[in-house]
């Protein structure tokens, strides 16, 4: 059913989690626009219309990394983002009140936030630990901006989509 993955060093994790997170921003790409065109508030629109500029940035950033480890930028299918943002879809197909919906693409941005948090605070790692500090300083920079539009979707939430949804 599945093949057998072979990683034999850290240096052999580190591109395969690579082209994991290579791939999730693209799928991340091709969802913003939709989660943009779906929301109902201005605030949120322009929250997911500045955060597909960000991970434009994102891919960027990891073809700097690909390009410093002398290799092509590759993609390995992210499945775990292919089920977030499968069930983030839900919600972009429901129907009913307008902020509730709101809430529901925070909701559903916010599991994909934590998830790029999880996976770029292991790649920062495993550059420091292979000594790769400029590759270390571009995914800091990443994870910093994930973090702060993960924050940016609380605040959101907290100040006036969840209260308006209740």
């Amino acid at each position: 059913m599945f093949g057998k993955m072979k990683l034999e060093s850290l240096r052999a994790l580190y591109l395969d989690e690579l082209k994991d997170a290579y791939d999730f921003e693209h799928q991340i790409l091709d969802a913003l626009p939709k989660m943009e065109k779906a929301a109902t508030a201005q605030e949120l629109k322009t929250a997911f219309a500045e955060h597909r500029r960000q991970t434009e940035q994102h891919v960027a950033r990891l073809e700097q990394v690909f390009e410093s480890l002398g290799i092509d930028a590759d993609r390995k299918t992210c499945k775990g983002m292919k089920g977030l943002l499968a069930e983030g879809e839900e919600y972009l197909k429901a129907r009913g009140d307008k902020d509730t919906i709101d809430a529901s693409l925070i909701s559903a941005a916010q599991r994909v936030e934590h998830y790029e948090i999880a996976v770029y605070g292991t790649l920062r790692e495993y550059a420091r630990v292979l000594g790769v500090a400029d590759q270390g300083r571009l995914l800091q920079q990443t994870l910093d901006e994930e973090k702060t539009a993960d924050q940016k979707l609380t605040k959101l939430a907290e100040q006036g989509i969840n209260i308006a949804a209740a």
